[in-house]
């Protein structure tokens, strides 16, 4: 199956559920290595090698400013070796494409994120990703460490463990929030509508990922209450719709409010039950690389003459943006509640050496209508903001609107 990321890290793990399979180049490796080291043999003399277009590279001033350091750069901690600037120059070369989701991983930390991949369960639950070149909550799980210790959708991360932020990958990120159950990790946050930092404390622990709870309300409105597109997700989403259609209600709320996305394969699943066969769900826009990759409807379609309401905000994410675009753009749902986050890139996680990696964004995902998820997420039809007074006094305005609206028809 293959497997896309509108890429941050969850750290209980759901990292598996974004990446196309991994590809080994041992040919880039053996280029690489013949860069680096016919430099090193050049030493300061004019250093020009071809790159994979064609096109003629100087790395004389590459070669210069490394024998520089080894000549002149004093600190009080060890000066690293050869091979780890080696390491460093990659990860340099890979920043400079200016995306933050494209990173090479060194030894030590492709283990780490090998080990995300492989299913480590232990963390705060929570999501994170760059906005606006800040490092920014996507969304918390229900019940996770984070949640309980006070983390919202949307929160500023400045500092980790009193180490700043500023400048910090994703992926760093990770590695320092990451750790063993029973540990304390300490974000100083920023919050929407508060005017100073603050610090919260999360006690990591082992990570259950809740997948949806569902409600049949006395007033006839059957609530699907999502939180993650997990491998399981999509049986327990058929599940709940058997419910649905046996209850004969015509209403249907499905609240996507801080799902921060995950299997690619449900979401197309998921519309399929709205969908007649052949629309389009998603495309992968690879840019001049490839031709797109279009999902289309499995035209399950049980559900013509239901009424629909989808919740969002700005913690729905990744495949909760497929999911609701999709029923949007055709028709047949209106979003209600604020802007989604807007994460629609897909990386591929290729292997360099058996020891190292790079993740790199190969493609972005496409509403039905061309839309580019990641250029500002997915507007609501009708926008409802949700005040912290609202929150004091355990008010949910968006849930309100979209009972009303369902209600009135």
């Amino acid at each position: 199956m293959e497997i896309s990321i509108s890429y941050a890290i969850l750290f209980s793990n759901m990292d598996k559920m974004y990446f196309k399979k991994p590809v080994h180049i041992g040919v880039a490796l053996i280029l690489v290595i013949v860069v680096f080291f016919a430099g090193v043999y050049i030493g300061s003399a004019k250093s020009v090698n071809v790159n994979s277009q064609g096109t003629p590279v100087d790395l004389t001033a590459f070669w210069k400013v490394w024998s520089l350091l080894d000549q002149k750069y004093v600190s009080s901690k060890p000066i690293p070796d050869s091979q780890a600037k080696i390491w460093g120059s990659i990860q340099g070369l890979a920043s400079s494409m200016g995306d933050p989701y494209t990173v090479f991983f060194p030894p030590a930390e492709s283990k780490m994120f090998e080990s995300d991949i492989a299913g480590n369960f232990e963390g705060v639950g929570m999501e994170v990703a760059l906005k606006d070149s800040i490092l920014t909550v996507v969304a918390p799980l229900k019940g996770s460490p984070a949640e309980k210790a006070g983390v919202k959708p949307g929160d500023k991360v400045l500092k980790i463990n009193a180490t700043s932020t500023i400048d910090m990958s994703v992926d760093k990120a990770v590695s320092i929030i990451r750790g063993k159950k029973g540990t304390v990790v300490t974000l100083t946050v920023i919050r929407e509508g508060t005017k100073q930092a603050f610090d919260i404390k999360i006690v990591r622990d082992v990570i259950d990922v809740p997948t949806l709870e569902i409600d049949v309300r006395d007033d006839g409105i059957f609530v699907i209450k999502l939180y993650s597109f997990s491998a399981k997700s999509s049986s327990l989403f058929r599940d709940a719709l058997r419910k649905f259609y046996n209850s004969g209600n015509k209403k249907l709320l499905i609240d996507l409010r801080g799902n921060p996305g995950g299997y690619l394969d449900a979401a197309v699943d998921m519309a399929s039950w709205f969908l007649p066969a052949g629309k389009v769900i998603v495309s992968e826009d690879f840019g001049k690389n490839a031709p797109p990759t279009i999902y289309r409807s499995r035209g399950y379609n049980v559900f013509p003459n239901s009424h629909i309401v989808i919740l969002i905000n700005g913690g729905s994410a990744s495949a909760s943006e497929i999911l609701a675009g999709a029923l949007q753009e055709h028709g047949i749902a209106t979003l209600v509640g604020t802007k989604s986050f807007g994460k629609g890139s897909v990386q591929e996680l290729m292997q360099i050496t058996p020891e190292t990696s790079l993740k790199v964004t190969v493609a972005r995902w496409l509403t039905p209508h061309g839309l580019s998820i990641s250029e500002g997420g997915l507007k609501p039809d009708v926008e409802i903001k949700v005040a912290q007074e609202d929150v004091d006094k355990k008010i949910d305005p968006q849930l309100n609107k979209a009972i009303e609206l369902l209600k009135s028809n």
